[in-house]
């Protein structure tokens, strides 16, 4: 059976209701109605699959534990590269996208050199790239991001002070995902992010049946 198919790890519906912090009942009648997907036992037990229930919550925004996402068999985590030199404006959006997304690993740097080695190690999903930093040509750097594939391809979001068309021009003809002037609008900066994170970050693998 291919890897993708093992799916070994299940909770009852009472545990459902534990990790969710609710009733047993609530968490059957969530089964019941079709919320979340389950299967029965051939005593007639409803179990739920952990992927299943990492997906049921993800889609209402629940906070998911960490040992739950461990037994997650299609969980990849995902992460955000913050690439900016002003220490204060990094860790504000640090602290909002901690608060905003939930389930995402935020990771940071102040210059360009440790941006490169934390893209190649980390491999980021989105890159949050400020153009300005010292020593560094902004569009150089975007240049390479995406032409190195041992970066893992990863979406990059230009957030920059400059303000001309020409960067701008420069940037759009790179395939750079979204261009943000400072000031930012973190809302707005967020929707992005989630955009680029829908369908949620998850592959889910549905077991198919036959009624043949």
């Amino acid at each position: 059976m291919a890897k993708d198919f093992e799916r070994t790890v299940v909770y009852s519906a009472l545990e459902v209701a534990n990790i969710c912090g609710v009733a047993n009942q609530t968490a059957i009648n969530w089964i019941r109605n079709g919320y979340l997907q389950a299967f029965n036992t051939p005593g007639g037990q409803y179990r739920v699959y952990a992927d299943d229930l990492v997906h049921f919550m993800t889609e209402r925004k629940m906070r998911i534990p960490e040992s739950l996402l461990s037994e997650c068999s299609s969980f990849e985590t995902k992460r955000i590269l913050i690439v900016e030199d002003d220490v204060g404006l990094n860790t504000v959006l640090k602290q909002y996208f901690e608060k905003e997304l939930q389930n995402i690993e935020i990771i940071q740097a102040f210059d360009g050199f440790e941006a490169g080695a934390l893209i190649s190690s980390k491999q980021p999903h989105i890159i949050i790239l400020d153009l300005n930093l010292p020593g560094v040509n902004g569009i150089d750097l975007c240049k390479k991001i995406k032409n190195d594939e041992s970066f893992g391809n990863p979406a990059i979001i230009v957030v920059t002070a400059l303000n001309d068309s020409e960067t701008e021009q420069k940037i759009n003809s790179l395939g750079i995902s979204n261009f943000f002037r400072k000031p930012v609008i973190l809302s707005e900066l967020v929707q992005a992010i989630r955009l680029f994170f829908s369908p949620p970050p998850l592959t889910y693998i549905r077991l198919l049946t036959s009624t043949n």
